[in-house]
């Protein structure tokens, strides 16, 4: 299946079947994430996996009661660093000269401009930065299980504020974005299932300058 197939064939399930995804494919839709591009290489986001039925439950309910977390095989949770530092920024390019076998000694010109760029902004501005690097890695991880038939519903209708209270991600300089739960659509009880597709037509959509 071609990608453009894929992205054919996947919708947002609105209700999954409680079937479990073969852990195989969920390592790749992570690792689909986790190789996503991000500006300057810096990853600022993670990803959290829940399985375990009664914290997905709880994560219900500040999630507007959508019955996909819970009836999903893994919610992904997708979380930006609250903010941009020093320490952040030094590990990831120390973490890359090491694997490069390049020397570490002092932070290059670079570095040194990166950092001043983004320690000089807000925690909101910076925030916000690292959450358009979070929706990348979504994006990817969404395509990478339409490719391999896995149901995927991208959601942003939860309350981050309860959902970082309840997993303790202010403790580690996190913050959620968006959820992802996966699993395999109800055939019987989705109501969108066999809806057309819609999109803008191209010539709406596309914008040329030639």
């Amino acid at each position: 299946m071609s990608l453009l197939d894929a992205l054919k064939w996947r919708y947002a399930t609105k209700k999954m079947n409680g079937e479990k995804v073969h852990q195989d494919k969920v390592d790749q839709i992570i690792e689909a994430a986790r190789l996503a591009p991000t500006s300057s290489g810096l990853q600022p986001f993670q990803v959290i996996v829940v399985t375990n039925p009664e914290l997905k439950a709880k994560i219900q309910t500040v999630a507007f009661g959508q019955t996909q977390i819970v009836d999903s095989s893994h919610l992904l949770i997708f979380a930006a660093w609250d903010k941009y530092t020093e320490e952040r920024i030094r590990g990831v390019f120390a973490r890359n000269n090491a694997e490069r076998g390049l020397p570490d000694e002092t932070p290059s010109d670079y570095e040194i401009q990166l950092t001043a760029n983004y320690t000089t902004k807000t925690a909101e501005e910076n925030f916000a930065h690292a959450a358009r690097q979070a929706y990348i890695g979504f994006g990817m991880a969404i395509a990478e299980a339409a490719l391999l038939q896995v149901d995927a519903t991208p959601m942003e209708g939860f309350n981050p504020a309860e959902l970082d209270a309840l997993l303790g991600l202010t403790e580690r300089g996190l913050r959620s974005v968006t959820l992802l739960p996966l699993g395999y659509r109800d055939e019987s009880g989705d109501w969108l299932v066999n809806l057309k597709k819609v999109r803008k037509p191209l010539k709406e959509f596309l914008i040329e300058f030639n």
